[in-house]
């Protein structure tokens, strides 16, 4: 792994004149950085950039799901407008049905004719009548339109191993078994492809209040006997595992867990195991801390509290590192977002809050993180992805709009796969109160294709930065890509103004031979560097 002082931010302050009074500043403040292309580090794992979808408040109905007969325009029901904006973030992965959700959810009542399914409660979220319009065969068919894959939560805290195999193989099997007959039957005769599998959700929480050790003699349970029987991810016999196979995902919210689960991990077989173990973390004092009209000490206490994940991944690295110094088992942070006030006059326990710029800079600076770690972080899953906490898109009736999250990931799509390369940059602190972080986060990559890009957030809300910019090695001859920020940090995007906060081009071109990247305050930058 590379070391925390080449890829943390912030190694030298650069003091500069501006006084720091919540105002609009004009004076800059001069940085650098150096783009080491010589060196490398780990694959920035596409998985980092997957979804959560579960079935609450409006995430999947009238966010996602809308029905066949509407008026709303739709494939077999799902949304084409969502579907056309996730299809441009190239999704890797969703997490769907849950969360909590997961753990009270029957396969059975989610698949046949709709009329026939059963109507029942959703316990967690609300207590509202869930239809069970939208169950496995909708689910699978909106991952297929979106070009992204299935990450399904088995559930573990109120379901049976029994029950989930028996899912497995209705999803899977390309047999004429009874349940692979009942699936061709509901319109769909070749198997799916299943490349991600959660063995419960919260199971020290939500998901049963289990022990440590409890958990981990069910998960053993499940990890054997629930399998992807399709020839292409499952092996011939369920002592083997497939050429492509399907990957399973722990539980891990608790330290208990992580260790009692890399305990045995070291014995594990081909017959049961776990490829990663998932872990939760939100920022914000959920239902508390305001979405929008707050000031700058709550800005800087969630940027402060953002940084929190970095300690979080460390502390579970080391125990991980115990066990697995090799670090084939990958940290999967599967639920992670900002937590925040619901909007007014929506229903409790929706979960649907506004989204701003400050969002928006958040979810660059944890992204930042993930890419810093990804020789064990190798998948995380935002939460969540339409209308529920930190969306990348609200809907209302026929409107819908992009969030400032939606366009950071969008920017951030070159870092799909792309190998992280190590940086040196220099910049002064952003302070206020007792709150002191360095005010300019940044990554560097080389894409698939050769190409390479940085990020840059400008985490202070009322300075903008000129960083001077090389390569190790390569002359830098300009830089093309988009900035996105606002007038204000708490702008959000609305239906009366959904463009509010919208991605700019952004260029630059070497002036007596330096690189100068003019970053504006509160601002996200991702460029290309051409020479």
């Amino acid at each position: 792994m590379l070391s925390q002082s080449v890829l943390r931010v912030g190694l030298i302050l650069l003091l500069t004149d501006g006084i720091s009074n919540g105002n609009a500043q004009t004076a800059l403040t001069t940085g650098s950085l150096t783009v080491h292309v010589d060196q490398s580090g780990p694959v920035i794992s596409r998985d980092i950039f997957g979804q959560f979808a579960e079935q609450l408040g409006n995430g999947i109905y009238n966010g996602v799901w809308v029905g066949k007969d509407s008026p709303i325009p739709n494939v077999r029901g799902i949304r084409t407008d969502v579907v056309q904006a996730l299809r441009a973030l190239k999704v890797p992965n969703v997490r769907w049905p849950g969360g909590c959700f997961a753990d009270e959810y029957h396969w059975r009542d989610g698949i046949g004719p709709a009329d026939k399914r059963p109507a029942t409660y959703n316990i967690s979220w609300g207590d509202n009548v869930e239809t069970n319009a939208f169950g496995t065969d909708e689910f699978m068919d909106f991952v297929d339109q979106i070009g992204s894959d299935a990450y399904l939560t088995v559930n573990v805290g109120s379901g049976t191993v029994q029950e989930a195999a028996n899912w497995l193989e209705y999803l899977t099997t390309n047999q004429p078994t009874t349940l692979g007959k009942e699936r061709a039957a509901n319109g769909h005769p070749s198997p799916y492809r299943v490349r991600l599998l959660g063995i419960g959700n919260e199971n020290e929480a939500c998901g049963g209040e289990m022990t440590a050790q409890a958990y981990v003699d069910r998960m053993k349970t499940y990890s054997l006997f629930v399998r992807n029987v399709d020839p292409a991810q499952g092996g011939p016999s369920r002592f083997m595992r497939g050429p492509s196979p399907m990957l399973r995902i722990a539980v891990s919210d608790e330290p208990e867990y992580t260790e009692a689960e890399m305990k045995i991990w070291q014995h594990g077989n081909a017959q049961w195991g776990f490829d990663g173990i998932s872990v939760h973390h939100y920022t914000g004092a959920a239902f508390r801390d305001a979405a929008i009209g707050f000031g700058e000490k709550e800005y800087a206490d969630l940027v402060k509290k953002t940084y929190d994940m970095d300690d979080l991944i460390s502390k579970r690295e080391a125990i991980m590192d115990q066990y697995d110094p090799q670090k084939k088992v990958a940290l999967v942070i599967d639920e992670w977002g900002v937590w925040l006030r619901s909007m007014p006059g929506t229903k409790p326990f929706y979960l649907q809050q506004q989204n701003s710029l400050r969002d928006g800079i958040l979810a660059s600076l944890n992204l930042n993180i993930f890419a810093r770690h990804a020789d064990r972080v190798r998948m995380t899953n935002i939460a969540q992805m339409v209308n529920v906490l930190q969306s990348m898109i609200l809907t209302d009736g026929p409107k819908m709009l992009l969030t400032p999250t939606y366009y950071i990931y969008k920017m951030y799509v070159p870092f799909q796969d792309a190998q992280a390369i190590p940086i040196d940059i220099k910049a002064a602190d952003y302070k206020f109160g007792d709150t002191s972080v360095t005010k300019v986060d940044a990554i560097a990559a080389r894409a698939k294709d050769g190409k390479f890009w940085i990020a840059l957030t400008n985490i202070d809300p009322n300075k903008p930065a000129d960083i001077s910019t090389s390569l190790t090695g390569v002359q830098v001859g300009s830089a093309v890509g988009e900035v996105l920020t606002a007038d204000r940090v708490d702008t959000v995007n609305t239906f009366d103004n959904p463009n509010a906060v919208l991605p700019k081009p952004f260029a630059a071109h070497v002036t007596n031979g330096n690189l100068v990247l003019h970053l504006p305050a509160k601002s996200v930058t991702v460029i290309r560097l051409d020479q």
